[in-house]
């Protein structure tokens, strides 16, 4: 059985027709019924069709028949953004072969170099594709040209094709069948996760690959890495829907129904064995680690106890959420939230408004800072609120990125400059096969959270692309920015900027507050304060009624009398008054400040 089995995974930059080929497949073997058959069929989720991309991976079986014999050919879809780059490098261990695929109007980017080189770490064969070949600006001959150098193959081992129109995939699915290995079994019991799933009467569903031994329905499994026993309730393959069978057999992609109702107990990487048949854990997992942080608090405090059971869902499928409670003496109490990067925060964040109905107040994203005090102690800061003033910490450090920008040649003087405004340190440039330039650099992870990525595109029209890796920490030199509204600290825009760039965060942060917030009875004092001295400063004059327009002539100091009245009350609810941010307000400054 296992020799007539294909495993591949497909691996493309974002927007380069990943999900389009993969319905095409889908299509083209008869899996899904013309009748069900939509765009994006494998992106289940609202927000992945929305936004057009791939958020949860995804596997699926189908069945190919070549030369008169019947294959079993498993595709995992992947996330193709930056941030779950982890999650593609456990799919990639789960299988024997990859598409590459390759945008024909576009090119090679840096994200497809980056995952290539990990399929190429682990002996994955590479089926290249270049795809939109019906496009009317594609350069198929030229990009054919390209993969082939960047891969050493010859240009006719370079496929052609289009999800859109479906020509060259049949071809695609016979060159799988041919160039990849089948499966090869390890012996012991043996089961790679490189997905879940979370049901409300099931609990948690496992994806896996079986690469030694089988798994039936009934067995007493266990998770190496988490250390926990359960029994497998359920097994079976996807097609793309839930197809249960009696178990499954070495070298098959499917799932595990675990029963386990508790979060952090799967996670992407680990290890399922038999408990009569154990096999040992596989090599180079690790915990998910959070990129950035932000608080996120109700809006309503007595929605406090469901947005801790909505994350605590959420976690169930999702294993690189962390969170843990906190209070703030002016928002309440919420949780300290961790992502992977700036999608990460905005998909669990719209996740926690549409699935779970909640108000939310999210606080600026940031990252972690190792902080250490006049008496050496050392501390790990998450909150701006907790970064101590200027020059009453020995030492701060931040973790830093190396990144990889590739792009044509007549973009790079304005990629130089973006560099520079975001404290990169560049390092070698090189020139690629197709003429594009690949320029390496080093840069804090506070500036790259910094819209880098939305200003990279602008810069360079669309035509450059970004990866990046975390290299750890280094000495940071930056200060807390407060801001006031109203006189009073908003922890919620607190946020730790660059000392050479204080000023005008100061300026462009009042500025903005100045445009959203809404105008109050008194008059509202917009501040920025460094280190206890306020540094800018906007006012938004109260909203004003005339008090004199009933009155038709007679003596002007009844009219001014009137004013004054009215003035003198407005400096009493200015003494007392208290100003309410709408939650909008607090995405749209996350958004314009922080989104990637």
């Amino acid at each position: 059985m296992a020799k007539n089995i294909r495993n591949f995974s497909i691996i493309a930059h974002i927007d380069h027709g990943k999900s389009t080929l993969a319905d095409r497949m889908l299509e083209i073997t008869h899996t899904i019924e013309p009748r069900h058959m939509q765009a994006q069929v494998l992106d289940k989720m609202d927000l992945e069709r929305e936004r057009g991309i791939t958020i949860k991976m995804q596997p699926v079986r189908m069945n190919w028949k070549k030369d008169g014999e019947e294959y079993v050919i498993n595709l995992i879809d992947t996330p193709g953004h930056v941030d779950f780059s982890y999650e593609v490098s456990r799919a990639l261990t789960a299988v024997e072969g990859v598409v590459l695929l390759v945008d024909s109007t576009q090119g090679v980017e840096a994200q497809t170099l980056s995952v290539l080189s990990v399929a190429k770490e682990l002996g994955l064969v590479i089926v290249p594709v270049v795809s939109k070949i019906d496009a009317p600006a594609a350069r198929v001959p030229e990009i054919t040209s390209e993969l082939a150098r960047l891969l050493g193959c010859k240009e006719s081992d370079v496929l052609p094709a289009s999800g859109k129109t479906g020509q060259g995939v049949a071809e695609i699915l016979d060159a799988i069948v041919e160039r990849v290995p089948p499966p090869k079994g390890s012996g012991a019991s043996q089961a790679l996760v490189f997905d879940f799933g979370y049901s409300d009467h099931r609990g948690v569903i496992i994806y896996c690959r079986i690469f030694g031994g089988e798994i039936a329905k009934g067995d007493t499994l266990k998770l190496i890495a988490a250390d926990a026993q359960f029994n497998a309730l359920e097994v079976g393959v996807l097609t793309p829907d839930e197809s249960p069978r009696s178990k499954l057999l070495e070298g098959e992609i499917g799932y595990i129904v675990t029963g386990i109702k508790k979060p952090g107990i799967a996670s992407v990487g680990d290890t399922v064995t038999s408990v009569k048949n154990p096999g040992p854990a596989f090599h180079g997992y690790r915990s998910p680690t959070p990129v950035i942080w932000a608080s996120v608090y109700p809006e309503s405090q007595d929605d406090l106890a469901l947005l801790r059971q909505s994350l605590e869902r959420l976690r169930l499928s999702d294993s690189s959420l962390s969170y843990e409670e906190e209070s703030s003496g002016i928002m309440g109490k919420g949780f300290r939230c961790g992502f992977l990067g700036m999608l990460h925060l905005e998909i669990v964040i719209e996740r926690l408004r549409r699935e779970f109905m909640l108000d939310l107040v999210v606080t600026m994203p940031t990252t972690v800072y190792e902080v250490t005090h006049m008496n050496g102690e050392v501390e790990e800061v998450y909150s701006p609120a907790r970064m101590p003033d200027d020059g009453l910490a020995k030492k701060v450090r931040e973790m830093w990125a190396d990144i990889t920008v590739i792009s044509p040649p007549e973009y790079l003087g304005g990629i130089a400059q973006l560099l520079y405004d975001h404290e990169a340190e560049v390092g070698d440039t090189e020139t690629l096969p197709d003429g594009k330039t690949a320029v390496h650099a080093k840069m804090p992870l506070r500036e790259l959270m910094r819209q880098f990525f939305d200003k990279l595109k602008s810069v360079s029209s669309g035509y450059a692309s970004l990866s990046y890796e975390l290299i750890g920490m280094r000495d940071a030199d930056v200060m807390r920015l407060d801001v006031l509204v109203a006189e009073e600290p908003v922890p919620a825009f607190a946020r730790i900027v660059s000392k050479r760039r204080i000023q005008q965060e100061a300026e462009s942060m009042v500025e903005k507050l100045e445009k959203l917030l809404p105008r109050q009875m008194f008059e509202l004092k917009i501040q920025a304060r460094v280190s206890g001295r306020i540094v800018a400063s906007r006012r938004l004059s109260a909203m004003k009624k005339d008090v004199t327009q009933h009155m038709y002539g007679g003596d002007i100091t009844r009219k001014m009398k009137l004013r004054d009245k009215q003035k003198k009350g407005k400096k009493r609810m200015l003494a007392r008054g208290t100003v309410e941010i709408p939650p909008d307000v607090f995405l749209k400054v996350v958004r314009d400040t922080g989104a990637e």
